[in-house]
């Protein structure tokens, strides 16, 4: 009797702690298995710390291509390499690498590269030799090209065979550095620039000895990857090998399995493509769909035909999939889930409602930062997740930003302010040995400019993100804007991404950039509506396309430059006119008038 008891208690207190579960903590559940997978993680790769004997990403794919070597690794152009071709062909170029170009252990090496099965062959023997690859972003030119070079210290150029053309203006230069260039050819009509391809068939295809690859520390760079700054010249991000298996593991903590195909239409230049997407396809042992360049109009007709199941984005990619033309297709794949980062809650809402119910997974990171937010619920417009078990272990803050001064806000003893849970503030991310921080090659100057001192206490170090962010009091993190790109009218802070969101309802608008830009001295009923006075747009200028970088995101520094002038923007410009409440063409008369004062904004 007291036995049945007990078990009716039980079943109660289960029941009660089920329903208050429930109701009080909705996703807990699901971070505790989440955070379960990351800690997990994290404790393999302090075994690493402790024992110095570190299984790189490189190491983790020998051992798939030994464990699954007739498996599809990479699906190029209707073509599919398998694990064991890839490896066979890499430790070819491996020891071309080593016997003929004559590199060592500890080189560095430039990759300038297209997507192509090759350029997994080329890193990937690169890296059997033991050197670390500075991967070029191959939309730079020039003065920038010859920049990259400089931070990262290659003596030696490894180009593929459809950019060796792009060379022609520093090429001289390149040589008279001394710096080798190697083509993805078999012939060259210049003599100076060598050949690979002719040289691989009769190379060995068997391995080099481990120990040139052998790495016995997380903290030692493996890869510099070049951010794609709006203002400047590229910086070199390091990326050591502690960074490059913590992106690894993203697809994984995401609920990714080997039997999944994982769709790459993003540059393998940028750490999302490269780290988190061939990373993440190593770790799991499954098959990845690599795209030269992304296609709007090939994408799901390339999801189809090869049975994917995940896909990759950033910035602007799913809006030019809601954007395309519709078809009685637009539901019929196998995709369940999309990874990435950028996607503005407007075109995640549509792209779910066209496309079906895809889980999109937010990851929020730099290619440099020490911090990663991940939104595994897929809750809508939220970049990531948090709770007091991730704080314990990844130490951040959002502290109060004085939009006037262009500068965290400081109390009476100098130290920053924490904002109220729902707040903006700037997103910080304290420096420690979980979360180190390695900087950019070749400039002490860039590192410490990314560093915050003294933010709390004496002597503490924060990685400034330069993002303005909001944590929801579920633990839900939200993206509000860049520091820069959020800027102070009529005594408010206006969010361009607010505002983008607003004017991106009309149909007849395809693209939205929103900036500020500076008023010496200092409508439509559509934007009445949804947006308050301060926020409204003062200036409109339209454009039959908007630059973009080269991952999709809009190229607003140049706009802002250039002002709002209209002798010197042939642009059509308009500008709001409060009293007929539209907007009509911003004339040279009317430009003069608001340089002097006289105009009314």
């Amino acid at each position: 009797m007291c036995f049945t008891r007990w078990l009716s208690a039980l079943a109660a207190g289960l029941v009660f702690v089920h329903v208050v579960l429930k109701l009080c903590f909705p996703y807990f559940w699901r971070d505790f298995f989440f955070l379960l997978k990351v800690v997990r993680y994290g404790v393999k790769l302090e075994v690493f710390k402790l024992t110095s004997s570190v299984s790189t990403v490189l190491d983790r794919f020998i051992q798939q291509a030994q464990r699954i070597p007739d498996k599809p690794f990479v699906i190029y152009d209707g073509r599919s390499h398998t694990y064991r071709a890839i490896e066979t062909r890499s430790n070819r170029l491996a020891h071309v690498f080593r016997d003929t170009m004559k590199l060592k252990k500890g080189d560095c090496v430039a990759l300038l590269m297209s997507n192509e099965p090759d350029f997994l062959c080329v890193w990937f023997g690169l890296a059997k030799v033991g050197c670390s690859i500075a991967f070029l972003n191959t939309n730079i030119k020039s003065r920038s090209l010859l920049h990259c070079f400089n931070c990262c210290g290659a003596r030696t150029l490894i180009v593929g065979a459809d950019l060796v053309e792009s060379l022609d203006s520093i090429l001289t230069s390149l040589l008279e550095d001394n710096i080798q260039v190697w083509t993805m050819k078999s012939h060259n009509e210049n003599t100076q620039l060598h050949t690979l391809l002719d040289k691989i068939d009769a190379a060995s295809d068997q391995p080099l000895p481990a120990v040139l690859r052998a790495c016995t520390s997380l903290k030692f760079p493996t890869l510099y990857i070049f951010t794609s700054g709006t203002t400047g010249l590229p910086k070199a991000a390091v990326i050591t090998h502690l960074q490059s298996l913590k992106a690894a593991a993203g697809f994984w903590a995401f609920g990714a399995t080997e039997d999944d195909v994982i769709y790459i239409p993003l540059p393998l230049y940028h750490s999302a493509a490269s780290l988190i997407g061939i990373g993440g396809t190593i770790e799991l042992g499954a098959t990845c769909v690599l795209k030269k360049k992304f296609s709007a109009s090939q994408f799901w007709s390339d999801c189809r035909k090869h049975d994917v199941t995940i896909f990759q984005y950033i910035g602007e990619l799913c809006r030019y999939l809601c954007n395309h033309s519709k078809t009685e297709l637009d539901k019929v794949h196998k995709v369940r889930m999309g990874i990435g980062n950028g996607l503005r809650k407007d075109v995640w809402q549509e792209f779910q409602n066209r496309f079906g119910n895809i889980k999109m997974c937010e990851v929020y990171g730099s290619t440099e930062g020490n911090l990663c937010f991940m939104n595994h619920i897929g809750k809508l417009g939220t970049v990531g997740r948090s709770n007091f078990i991730y704080k314990l272990l990844f130490k951040y803050d959002l502290v109060k930003y004085d939009m006037v001064k262009d500068e965290p806000a400081k109390d009476q003893y100098g130290f920053c302010q924490r904002v109220e849970k729902g707040e903006t503030g700037l997103l910080l991310s304290k420096v420690s040995t979980i979360s180190p921080f390695f900087g950019y090659a070749g400039s002490k100057q860039l590192t410490e400019k990314k560093l915050m001192t003294n933010v709390f206490m004496k002597g503490d170090a924060y990685f400034n993100t330069g993002d303005l962010m909001a944590e929801e009091p579920e633990g839900f993190i939200c993206f509000r804007d860049r520091v820069g790109d959020t800027f102070r009218w009529k005594g408010e802070n206006v969010a361009t991404t607010e505002v983008t969101e607003i004017l991106g309802l009309m149909d007849f608008v395809h693209e939205v950039s929103v900036y500020g830009v500076e008023i010496p001295g200092m409508f439509n009923l559509f934007f009445s509506t949804y947006l308050p006075a301060y926020a409204r747009p003062l200036f409109i200028r339209l454009q039959e396309v908007i630059e973009m970088t080269s991952t999709f995101k809009q190229q607003k520094f140049t706009l802002v430059q250039s002002g709002f002038n209209p002798s010197t923007i042939s642009d059509p410009l308009y500008v709001l006119d409060i009293h007929q409440k539209t907007y009509i063409p911003l004339t040279d008369t009317i430009y003069q008038s608001i340089l002097a004062g006289d105009r009314k904004l």
